[in-house]
């Protein structure tokens, strides 16, 4: 059984990928604040992702694979050096720690979750603004400093799998709300269409994890009615199936 660690693994989506991932894999959940996890059954190590050293002695040294879901919260398009600072920590400097205690650890792949805000100037509110689903060749502008930092760590994953046998995996994840209802889909529009099911997280990453790939990078989304990003990557380089799209929640 492979073993997978998903580092800032407490949030919603780690829930979601522990949960799901379970029955297939050993599971670590690794975090800096693991208090708000549930589920007692998986096994937590407490980490702080911006501390190299620390990262190379918490990281099962016979994990099979890294699964990146770091975040911190951000507002503006411009922050304010202080959080700048802090959000270069979590968003860049972070993801290059974790590829590089992969790579001397011999842990031959890791799963970044980036984010489909690294190309939300082609976007809104749900909806294409160029007159065809966006394409992960689409040159990535971004509207903010939180896109920005996840292109850069794409790109460090990108420097790691062509210098190195390290295998690297950007999923630029759509929308995934917690606890996500039907009367959320009913009521939010853009959802309607930028949904990532709470099914689909977890096909698109096993997919991820079981996949030959070297380096990629594909769209996150299940496929929703007009969605706005192309995942015909993740279907044939992958094989991802999407099985819950919100046409299957609404009706």
């Amino acid at each position: 059984m492979k073993k997978i660690a998903i580092l800032g693994g407490a949030g919603t989506i780690g829930q979601l990928l522990a949960k799901g991932l379970r029955s297939q894999y050993e599971v670590i959940v690794m975090d800096k604040n693991l208090k708000s996890f549930p589920l007692e059954e998986v096994t937590t190590i407490q980490v702080d992702a911006t501390n190299y050293q620390q990262l190379l002695q918490q990281i099962p040294k016979d994990a099979d694979a890294l699964i990146n879901l770091l975040k911190t919260d951000t507002d503006d398009a411009i922050e304010e050096i202080a959080t700048f600072e802090q959000m270069t920590d979590v968003f860049f400097k972070a993801s290059y720690y974790i590829l590089m205690a992969a790579k001397e650890l011999n842990i031959p792949k890791v799963i970044f979750a980036s984010s489909n805000h690294v190309t939300d100037y082609y976007e809104k509110d749900g909806k294409s603004l160029l007159g065809r689903e966006i394409k992960v060749d689409d040159y990535p502008y971004s509207k903010g400093l939180y896109g920005l930092l996840k292109l850069a760590s794409e790109q460090a994953g990108f420097l790691f799998s062509l210098h190195s046998s390290l295998s690297v995996i950007n999923i630029r994840i759509g929308s995934v709300p917690k606890d996500v209802t039907y009367e959320d889909v009913v009521e939010n529009h853009r959802l309607q269409k930028t949904l990532l099911s709470q099914t689909d997280v977890v096909n698109l990453f096993q997919a991820a994890i079981e996949s030959d790939v070297q380096f990629g990078t594909y769209y996150g989304v299940s496929n929703n009615p007009d969605k706005p990003w192309d995942m015909s990557n993740a279907i044939a380089e992958l094989g991802f199936e999407s099985k819950e799209t919100t046409s299957d929640i609404l009706h």
